[in-house]
């Protein structure tokens, strides 16, 4: 089936086979902070239903899209982590300067959960949380490693 402006696509422009969907407690004021931490970008209109409520929203983080409901308890529930108590999933981010990438985001206002360190695993990495409860995982890749080596780190005869 086409519609009036020409050819259906299965996959929308911009998405990848997984693209998530965050529930939040302020939708409107959760794309506002993630401009401030994440350079976040809005796409697309936003769709509100009676209530004022965004049904749907979408930004984009890097190359990545991010899609945005608010919290729901009618209908289809969607809970956001504040009303669950934590999350369900964790968002990664990588960056070409994780330290840059970070500082906007603890300055925009994260929490930090696990702070930005160099990993064994070959990343420098940590963990945010967000004001709507979200959890961001930021990291850099700085060393190739194989799994040997970091089976070797882990257990402590590694570098």
């Amino acid at each position: 089936m086409t519609g009036s402006t020409g050819e259906i696509t299965p996959i929308p422009e911009g998405y990848g086979t997984v693209t998530p969907r965050l529930v939040v407690s302020d939708g409107n004021a959760a794309i506002e902070f993630y401009r401030r931490a994440f350079g976040a970008e809005e796409v697309g209109e936003r769709f509100c239903g009676p209530d004022g409520k965004i049904i749907h929203a979408e930004v984009r983080i890097g190359d990545s899209m991010v899609l945005l409901t608010d919290d729901s308890a009618d209908g289809a529930p969607a809970r956001s982590p504040e009303v669950l108590g934590g999350v369900t999933a964790i968002m990664s981010l990588y960056w070409v300067n994780v330290d840059e990438a970070w500082a906007r985001a603890t300055e925009a206002g994260c929490e930090v959960i696990f702070p930005l360190a160099d990993q064994f695993y070959g990343e420098r990495g940590g963990r945010l949380r967000d004001p709507f409860g979200q959890q961001w995982m930021m990291s850099q890749r700085i060393e190739l490693l194989s799994p040997e080596e970091i089976r070797a780190r882990v257990s402590g005869s590694g570098s």
